[in-house]
């Protein structure tokens, strides 16, 4: 397995897809990373603070839009 560090410099944009999948714009700096003997091998992600904030808001609004697509419940109280 292939491990790498990827550092986002910039977030741009979010989308979703009809697959239930979001996708993220970004702009990263991806380098190689060797595996540490004794370490389970991973890629690593980091980013600064205000970048996990723009995250954090992009993330909350590609899921609204998932939940604003889906069917909502018929399972109310009878009435």
């Amino acid at each position: 397995m292939k491990i790498y560090q990827v550092e986002i410099q910039k977030l741009k944009a979010a989308s979703n897809t009809i697959n239930g999948l979001m996708v993220f714009k970004v702009d990263a700096m991806v380098t190689p990373k060797q595996p540490i003997d004794g370490i389970e091998p991973s890629t690593l992600i980091s980013m600064t603070e205000g970048n996990a904030r723009i995250l954090m808001n992009l993330l909350k609004a590609q899921l609204a839009e998932f939940d604003a697509k889906k069917p909502k419940s018929r399972h109310g109280r009878p009435g």
